[in-house]
């Protein structure tokens, strides 16, 4: 077993030939927001990963290996929930709306400039099918907002420099503990209050984000049209 217990986020530092020489491992979010696991890379080697409490690794990370061999980390593709606004029946208000309750309930949320991508929830699906939204599965790399996943020295969005020790702060999904968290009460209000101040950032989301079917998946997900009438059960 190759031991790992380094990672540089990003891949920052290193020129790219030498990670474009380097094995890859694919791994989804679920390992992905461990710090200690095991993996295989692509020329077959069994890894040892030990990194610090409370580390999330990204995709386009490099993990480093104790015999200084780089191993740089894809998101694998998985079953996610894709959320958009349909400005046929709703606004891209919705999208904001819907971002801030999930944010609530500490679910792990990625945010797009026009839509947001969780992992499946039956339950979350129709209720946000009830806000107007159209939600539809996709298999796709899941990075969800940092919060209390991040290392204190992985840094914010991969762009500030290794002295900034927030984290990835920059989402409703800042409450969202992974079972290596250990934070104390401090570190909780202070994410906290990250993730308020950032609820709003979705409103990017354009009001017209639909395709050509975007009324018709809505019909399917609620199961009726928007006529009024005795038909209408909302």
């Amino acid at each position: 077993m190759l031991t790992i217990n380094k990672l540089i986020p990003g891949g920052r530092g290193l020129a790219s030939v030498l990670i474009k020489r380097g094995a890859q491992v694919e791994l989804d979010w679920d390992v992905r927001q461990k710090s200690r696991f095991d993996a295989v890379d692509s020329l077959g080697r069994t890894l040892g990963v030990f990194l610090p409490r409370g580390t999330a690794v990204r995709g386009g990370d490099v993990l480093v290996a104790e015999d200084g061999s780089l191993i740089r980390v894809l998101a694998a593709p998985q079953a996610v929930l894709v959320v958009r606004a349909c400005a046929e029946h709703g606004s891209a208000f919705d999208l904001v709306r819907a971002a801030y309750h999930l944010g609530n309930r500490h679910v792990a949320l990625e945010l797009k400039p026009d839509h947001l991508k969780l992992e499946p929830d039956h339950v979350l699906a129709d209720m946000l099918r009830a806000q107007h939204l159209i939600v539809s599965e996709a298999l796709e790399a899941f990075e969800p907002e940092g919060g209390a996943y991040a290392a204190s020295g992985h840094a914010h969005g991969h762009d500030h420099d290794a002295g900034h020790h927030h984290g990835h702060h920059t989402g409703p999904a800042a409450h969202v503990h992974g079972p290596d968290c250990d934070h104390g009460h401090h570190d909780h209000d202070h994410d906290h209050a990250h993730a308020q101040a950032a609820v709003a950032q979705p409103a990017a989301a354009p009001a017209h984000v639909h395709g050509p079917d975007c009324g018709h998946d809505h019909v399917k997900a609620h199961g009726h049209g928007h006529g009024h009438g005795p038909g209408h059960d909302h």
